[in-house]
Order: structure tokens, then sequence, then C-alpha cells
């Protein structure tokens, strides 16, 4: 199945009164898309993907409501952007030479 088609096939109405009728249900079905999300990713990835996802968990757990968990879950995304070790650092970390090394000029193929 392609991403699009993953995509496609979400229900939101669905999921809603599924979360507004068996919460439970609910919780369990989406537990084991996100545990096969998980399975589909390189074995290299999934330790920290399943990390992280326990720590959304607990943002989820902790909060007061669901909007409270959205704004911290949103506020923890931010920071792995913007902040320190985050993605904008790590790619200003590619532009910059590693140490000495000879560049080699290639000729143009044309």
């Amino acid at each position: 199945m392609s991403k699009s088609t993953q995509r496609q096939s979400f229900d939101f109405k669905e999921w809603s009164q599924l979360a507004c009728e068996d919460p439970d249900a609910f919780e369990s079905r989406r537990e084991q898309i996100l545990q096969k999300a998980i399975d589909a990713m390189p074995a290299d990835r999934q330790q920290r993907m399943r990390c992280l996802q326990w720590r959304i968990d607990q943002e989820r757990n902790q909060s007061k409501n669901p909007m409270a968990a959205c704004i911290k879950i949103s506020k923890m995304m931010w920071d792995n952007v913007l902040g320190e070790k985050g993605l904008l650092e790590t790619i200003k970390q590619v532009d910059r030479p590693v140490g000495n090394a000879t560049i080699l000029r290639f000729p143009q193929v044309h």
C-alpha cells in the first residue's frame, strides 16, 4: 500500500466516532497502527521511534486534556527542529567543512 493510499484510507469521521463511543477500542486500534508503522521502518530506526512514541504517550497521559497534550507535543516537535542539536542546527553542520581536505575537480561530462 503506498503512502498516498494510506492517507486516503484514513476516515476521520470513523476514528472520531470510535473515540467517542469506545475509547478503549480507539486506543487499541491507534496503538496497533503506530506499532505497524514503526515495524515497517528500517530496523536501525525502530528503537528510536519506539522511544519517541513513548515520550509522546507520556505527554498525553500527563496532560489535563487533549488540547494541553497537543500543545506540549507541538512544543516538543519545535524544540527538536529549532533547539540545541535540532534539525536546523544539524542541517547547518552539513554545510561546514569538517577538516582539511583536498577538493578534487572532475572534468564535466557533456
